[in-house]
This record gives C-alpha cells, structure tokens and sequence, in this order.
C-alpha cells in the first residue's frame, strides 16, 4: 500500500515509517519543516509539505494513497495549558479526513490515548466506545476521546476505520514524552518522587511495538476497531522512581499529591493517576506480540540517563 502519515517524523512516526517500508508499503509523510522534509527523505519516504491545520494537504494526501495512519497532534499545546485547543485542531484533521475517505473503504488509522481511560482499574478495548460526558463542558482529554469516537463511528461511512490507544510511556531510546521529562525533573529537584506510596499504576509499550500495531491495524483490523497497543499493563511509578533514584543517585521520595507539581512540575497531574490498561484482545485479533524490552528492563539500559 501507498499510505500517508501524519506525524511522520514525530516520536511514534520514527517508528512506524521503517515498519511499513520494511513491510513493502511506500509511505507519504506529511512535514512541516525542512527539518521533517530531510529526516522523511532520509528514512526512504515520500514528501508532501504542510502542517495539521493545512486541511487541503490533508485532502490531497488521503485522496493519492490506500490509506492513512493519524499520528500529528498539537502536543507543544496541550502540555502548555491549551488541550481543548490541540483537541480542537485534531478534531478538524479527522473532519476532513472522514470527508476525503467516505465511500471508499480505505484503511484509517489514528493515534490516541489510554490514560484515564478507566481510571483505579484495568481499561479494555472495550472501555471508552461510548461518549458520556455528563452533561457538562467536556476536558481536553475527553475532547480527544471523543475524537476518536468519531474516528471509529466512520465505520459507518464506508471507512475501515480503527483508534490505537497509546499508553502514557512509549519508550525507547530516543523518547523525548514523559519519562524523560519525569527525569529532568528529578534532576532538577534533586528527588525523585512518586505520589503517596506509589502503587499507582502506568501501562507501557516499546515504541517499536507500538508500531507494529499501527501497521496490522492498517493492513488488517476491522472498521470500528478499538487497539490497545500495551506492552506493560501497569508499571507501579514506586518502581519508576527507584530506577530514577539508583541512576542519578538521589533519593526516591514520597509526595502528596497537592505537592506532585511541586517534583514533577506540569507532570504533577498525571503522575499520581493509577491508570492500567490490557492489550488483550488487540493481542487476539491481530496476533501481535510485544518483543522488546519492558519500561523496568529499558530503563535499566541507562540510555535514558546518558
């Protein structure tokens, strides 16, 4: 397949354009810089110019190829204080996407997200198909599920159609999201802390394994598919913090959670949020297997720490 990729040379995107060429598939990568232009041409993909808000590259891009994997979200927004904002911006790129793609049958596939989804137990794929926002103005994470809930509601329009929820680590060497933003701010505090007695529980996943499952879903799930792509189904942020502690020899600390921000900065919200996930029954359906190493194991390598 010829498959356009929003968020290309993101994190995530680094990884799954190797995984679909190495599969046979030619990849079009959108990018918003010359920077992004280079590191797409470099890893054997084709280029179109423009950016998450550019609704006609978004058009084009869908309309040239046999399918699309969603990867781009406004993450420099959301983590400044303006989620409503990213989700707002997802939300028309999905639009339009939806637009471009009816009737056609094509696969399309988007990144999202696990965490909060369930919170205090494990969440499935079967958790969070159903928007229930109470009545009352909707945050900007569930601005994000409700996204996509659009996307797996395009089921309906002729349109394979499925979500790949992400956990809040997808790891690796190279990770620029929350763990190594979690160390910079032990570093910076000269503590690494963990909220209460730390139990709380984060899922995880090997970026790469996480692409792995971008590319089944795009060549083989289902429309309205709901994928968890989980490795670890809840690391304890006790055992996080004790790896931070042993590599950058300081002391692993309890907090309350009114002090998280305190030791965590703009973390200081989600970092005490128990929040396991299963991949199960992404496992059963698109017989997938995470290969590479847990977040403990990949934290133990100490590139995280170099």
């Amino acid at each position: 397949m010829r498959v356009f990729v929003t968020g290309a040379s993101g994190w995530i995107g680094r990884g799954v354009v190797p995984e679909l060429t190495a599969a046979g598939h030619t990849v079009l990568g959108l990018a918003r810089s010359e920077a992004s232009e280079r590191a797409l041409q470099e890893a054997g993909a084709e280029v179109l110019g423009g950016s998450l808000d550019d609704l006609d590259a978004l058009r084009e891009g869908a309309a040239s190829t046999d399918g699309v994997i969603h990867l781009a979200f406004k993450h420099d927004l959301a983590f400044t204080g303006d989620f409503a904002a990213a989700a707002e911006a997802d939300h028309r790129a999905i639009e339009t996407f939806g637009e471009a793609l009816a009737g056609s049958h094509k696969p399309f596939v988007i990144a999202s997200g696990v965490l909060g989804l369930a919170p205090g137990r494990v969440a499935t794929e079967r958790d969070g198909l159903v928007a229930d926002g109470g009545g009352r103005e909707p945050t900007g994470p569930e601005r994000r599920l409700a996204n996509a809930q659009l996307t797996l509601a395009m089921a309906g329009r002729g349109i394979r159609s499925s979500v790949v929820r992400l956990p809040p680590s997808c790891h690796g060497d190279g990770d620029n999201g929350f763990i190594p933003a979690a160390i910079g701010f032990a570093r910076e505090k000269g503590a690494a802390a963990y909220v209460g007695d730390g139990s709380n529980r984060w899922p995880a996943v090997h970026r790469d394994d996480a692409a792995t499952v971008f590319r089944l879903a795009l060549e083989s799930a289902p429309a309205g598919s709901a994928l968890h792509a989980i490795g670890d189904e809840g690391v304890p942020i006790r055992e996080v913090a004790a790896v931070f502690a042993e590599h950058l020899d300081l002391p692993a600390v309890s907090v309350a959670a009114e002090q998280a921000g305190d030791y965590v900065g703009w973390l200081g919200l989600l970092w005490g949020l128990d929040s396991p996930a299963s991949g199960a029954v992404t496992r059963e359906l698109l017989g997938w297997q995470p290969a590479r190493p847990g977040l403990i194991a990949d934290l133990e390598e100490g590139h995280y720490f170099a």
